[in-house]
């Protein structure tokens, strides 16, 4: 018996999770296929509202988006003990169920998404969905070493969730290599997805054989068309016009345009190029004094960085490459800034910070411009709080700062 319809795009894993969930209840659920490339009609929106999908019209009545929601309904409907059969198990089961969600599915979208054309690749972005769903993956693999099942002695509603996000990562990235730093969770995974409503929903699981990987677009090449030859001038008419030439010549020519606001500030005696000579070419007491005696508060800034999600950093040379990362998308800036970010700490116990000293009283378009800006917290250093922040800023300079591990330089 059907419990309703759901409607999506063919072999979407959140549609699976409502199929295989109804499917443990011995119901089915219809699929009507969605054509993402055109306007929703006035009647799937009268129906949900936020116009996503999946969404699922029950033939009760009852109309509902978010695959999670759409799975636990067709399991509530039959008082499922695939939710849990008390509190601690219902509240166990709901864990992995957002864990899926939050911490698997978001970050497969962030990694294969733009490998596979669905959204732009932006490297730091995809770098960052990367470490932190091999950080998902991880701490999976080490839940399951003592375990068949997420909760329980059987599959639950949380296994459906947690499989059902896995499935493309499985099947995409997590090659032989990769698969042999989570074998719990490769067996947990085969053992699954290889059960009769998991096979019916997906069929055979192939996993991984070569890893996707990003492939830029490829620039088409112009055919220059020849420029047609300006007709030859009698020599009479060239002498004529010498005057008119000349003219032009001695007419005032337009000031050029800045290319940034920050060309426009009043001249700094700080210069930038000199400040990093002099930071890379001599010892950290020696620069850090030409700094100080050197530095202009007027026309240039300093600010403290701090990763926003430093709770989330695993390796050390993960964290060193997300700063690389962020550097990378601040070409823009080379002219008006100058960074230190140092990794702290040790592997799966880090975190990123650092000083950038910028152009100007405020960060500007050429950072904050750069696509993992929003992940930085940046705090601006008042020149009333120079001194008693001297060390601080000198100890990032220098790379002194406690449980100092790696780090990267802007300039």
């Amino acid at each position: 018996m059907s419990l309703g319809t759901i409607y999506s795009y063919p072999m979407n894993p959140r549609v699976m999770k409502a199929k295989i969930a109804a499917a443990y209840t011995g119901e089915t659920i219809a699929e009507e296929v969605v054509d993402l490339m055109k306007p929703r009609e006035a009647s799937f929106l009268a129906k949900f509202p936020h116009g996503k999908v999946p969404g699922f019209a029950g033939k009760d009545g009852v109309n509902l988006f978010e695959s999670s929601a759409i799975a636990y309904y067709a399991l509530a409907k039959k008082d499922s003990p695939l939710l849990g059969t008390n509190a601690v198990e219902k509240a166990t089961v709901l864990q992995w169920v957002l864990f899926s969600e939050t911490e698997i599915q978001t970050n497969v979208s962030g990694y294969i998404g733009p490998l596979m054309g669905y959204a732009p690749y932006l490297k730091p972005a995809v770098d960052l969905a990367t470490e932190r769903l091999h950080r998902s993956l991880a701490t999976l693999n080490k839940v399951l070493e003592s375990k068949t099942y997420l909760v329980g002695e059987s599959v639950t509603f949380a296994d459906i969730a947690v499989v059902c996000s896995l499935v493309w990562p499985f099947k995409t990235v997590l090659d032989a290599e990769a698969r042999k730093k989570i074998k719990n969770l490769t067996r947990y995974f085969t053992t699954v997805v290889g059960k009769e409503h998991f096979k019916a929903a997906f069929g055979e699981v192939e996993l991984c054989k070569e890893p996707l990987k990003y492939t830029p677009p490829k620039k088409e090449k112009k055919e220059s068309a020849k420029k047609p030859e300006p007709p030859k001038k009698d020599k009479k008419e060239k002498k004529a016009a010498a005057p008119a030439d000349d003219a032009e010549e001695d007419a005032p020519k337009p000031a050029p345009k800045p290319k940034s606001k920050l060309d426009l500030l009043p001249p700094s005696p700080f210069v930038l190029d000199a400040w990093k000579r002099m930071y890379s070419n001599n010892d950290s007491d020696v620069a850090n004094n030409w700094f100080w005696e050197n530095f202009d508060s007027e026309g240039w800034s300093i600010w403290r960085v701090d990763y926003r999600y430093n709770d989330e950093l695993t390796l050390v040379f993960m964290s060193n490459n997300l700063i690389g990362g962020f550097f990378a998308r601040l070409e823009m800036a080379r002219k008006y800034a100058f960074g230190s970010l140092v990794v702290c700490g040790e592997n799966n116990n880090n975190t990123i910070s650092g000083i950038f000293v910028i152009r100007g009283q405020e960060v500007p378009f050429e950072v904050y411009d750069a696509a993992d800006y929003p992940s930085y917290k940046f705090e601006k250093i008042e020149p009333s709080q120079y001194e008693a922040r001297k060390k601080e800023i000198e100890d990032y300079f220098a790379w002194e700062v406690p449980g100092f591990a790696d780090g990267k330089i802007f300039k």
